[in-house]
């Protein structure tokens, strides 16, 4: 399929002026855009605390009660080492060493992901086509979920604002189980062609599926038993698999952002690339240190997709650029001060699309 194609404003473009003026910012500090000892330090910590978790539920198995509180801290860690470390690595920001950011993204590997894949999806795809039904593939939950009106009603529908956290939960185990390897075996992102993956590529991806199995399913199985095993590790995939989709859900699928529909007969998009991102993407608890810590910056979700390559670190700082920005050029800029406002938002968009009037 042929990749819409975004307006061209006359210059100088929105996108053009904040690139300059970012650019600057980081001239006039004489700092890098990747990632620093703040950074460095936050991912020891993580590693050590997800590798410490680990050995003391497999190889010194507290309690029940206590090991089920393990495995929900093993599903944060989990989380954290993704939004912080693997994120960052994954799209060129952890470090200003190219060798970094491919140990930072194989994190990703390690978990049971694939970070071929992921870039793939992620970088390729959601970061140029947000929100755009049939291409980005964040979108494609069908049919449990129906995450914009152009997508198909089905009966189910009328109470994903209910069951919707079930759906979540399974994230984590569908993309290590099932969505990679579709991936794999059909060469496809949704409708979008992969393309060739090296010999490299295929050894990384089954050497490393291989290396979870048996760290995360057949070890831990010889050494607490099956339903020991089962209890502990759905406990901790479905929690990871939650706290994973609703960080992303909350930056995208909330009342305020746009879902642009192409048009068919010039394959284009109406705004211009960065303007496009601001109307489908959305920060919340942008204040909130625990959650900007926590969330490696995917709080501030605006700012990374205009900015990909700037490590998180940095987000709060070139803030103030965008939005003096905008108001310059009087473009909107979509905000929710709290992890609960946003979170409400997102509920009452999926309720919204419960109703089967909503189609098209």
């Amino acid at each position: 399929m042929a990749f819409p194609k975004f307006a061209t404003p006359p210059p100088p473009s929105f996108h053009t002026v904040l690139k300059n003026r970012v650019h600057d910012y980081f001239e006039e500090k004489g700092v890098q855009s990747t990632g620093n000892f703040r950074l460095y330090s936050k991912a020891l910590f993580l590693v050590a605390g997800f590798l410490a978790v680990y050995i003391h539920l497999v190889f010194f198995t507290p309690a029940t009660a206590w090991a089920i509180i393990e495995c929900l801290l093993l599903g944060l860690f989990t989380s954290a080492i993704g939004f912080n470390i693997m994120h960052d690595g994954a799209h060129g920001s952890f470090s200003s060493k190219p060798w970094v950011n491919t140990l930072a993204a194989s994190s990703l590997n390690f978990l049971g992901a694939n970070t071929f894949m992921w870039k793939m999806k992620h970088n390729v795809i959601h970061h140029a086509y947000t929100n755009i039904d049939g291409i980005d593939d964040d979108l494609d939950a069908k049919p449990f979920l129906r995450l914009c009106e152009s997508q198909k009603f089905y009966k189910m529908h009328r109470y994903q604002h209910l069951y919707f956290w079930f759906a979540y939960s399974l994230l984590y185990l569908f993309w290590i189980f099932f969505s990679d390897y579709k991936k794999y075996f059909t060469g496809k992102v949704g409708d979008i062609p992969l393309k060739k993956m090296k010999p490299k590529d295929h050894f990384v991806f089954w050497g490393f599926k291989l290396l979870h199995i048996f760290l995360f399913v057949a070890f831990p199985i010889y050494m607490l038993g099956f339903e020991d095993w089962a209890i502990g590790f759905l406990v901790y995939t479905l929690f990871s698999g939650f706290v994973l989709s609703i960080v992303f859900q909350l930056a995208h699928t909330v009342e305020d952002t746009h879902f642009p529909v192409v048009n068919e007969q010039n394959n284009k998009v109406d705004d211009e690339w960065a303007i496009h991102q601001l109307k489908t993407t959305a920060n919340f608890a942008t204040k909130n240190r625990l959650a900007c810590w926590f969330m490696g910056g995917l709080n501030f979700q605006v700012e990374h997709h205009l900015f990909p390559k700037i490590s998180h670190i940095h987000y709060p700082r070139i803030n103030k650029i965008i939005k003096n920005t905008c108001k310059e050029f009087n473009v909107s800029y979509i905000e929710f001060p709290k992890v609960f406002s946003a979170f409400v938002s997102h509920v009452a968009y999926l309720k919204e699309l419960s109703n089967p009037g909503l189609a098209h």
